[in-house]
C-alpha cells in the first residue's frame, strides 16, 4: 500500500509539520509520565484506527521498556489488571476526548474529576494537549492512508 501523500516531500506539509513537531516534542517534554503518553498515544490512535501510529507508539513504548503483556491490553483496559489507577483515568479521559462526537457532553465531570485526583495542572494539560495532538496525527495519517509497519522505534527523535 502506498500512501496517498508524501507530507515529508510537500513545502506546504513541511511547513506545518516544523511547528507539528515542535508542539510533539513539548508534550514528550512534560512532566506527564512517559509511560503514560505512550499509552494515550496508542489508544487513541486504536480508536481512530491509524495503523501508522499504533505501530510507531507501540514499538516506541516497547524500545522504553513498556512490557508486551500491557501493550496488547491497552485495548481492554478495562478488564485489565496491568494498569494504574493513574493510566485508567488517562485512558479513560483520552476516550472521551477522541469520542467527543458520540456524546453530547464531551468529557464528563466524573471523568475529568478522576483524572484530576492522579495529575497536577501541568500534567492535565499535557494530556488534553496529547490527546489533541494524536487526533490530529490520527486524521493526517489516515487521511493519506499512510501505511503502518514499517516504522523503526524512536525514527522521529
Amino acid at each position: 500500500m502506498d500512501a496517498r501523500l508524501d507530507y515529508f516531500a510537500d513545502p506546504t506539509a513541511g511547513k506545518a509539520l516544523k511547528y507539528v513537531m515542535s508542539a510533539g516534542k513539548t508534550i514528550k517534554e512534560s512532566s506527564l509520565p512517559a509511560a503514560t503518553q505512550e499509552l494515550v498515544a496508542l489508544r487513541v490512535s486504536q480508536i481512530n484506527g491509524c495503523g501508522f501510529c499504533i505501530d510507531m507508539h507501540t514499538k516506541d513504548a516497547a524500545a522504553a521498556g513498556e512490557s508486551a503483556v500491557r501493550l496488547h491490553l491497552v485495548a481492554a483496559w478495562r478488564e485489565a489488571a496491568v494498569f494504574t489507577e493513574a493510566e485508567r483515568a488517562a485512558l479513560e479521559l483520552a476516550e472521551e476526548g477522541t469520542r467527543v462526537a458520540d456524546a453530547a457532553g464531551g468529557v464528563g465531570d466524573a471523568v475529568w474529576a478522576k483524572a484530576a485526583e492522579h495529575y497536577d495542572a501541568e500534567q492535565l494539560t499535557a494530556l488534553v494537549m496529547l490527546v489533541s495532538f494524536m487526533n490530529m496525527a490520527n486524521r493526517l495519517n489516515v487521511i493519506a492512508r499512510q501505511p503502518a509497519g514499517a516504522y523503526e522505534a524512536g525514527q522521529f527523535h
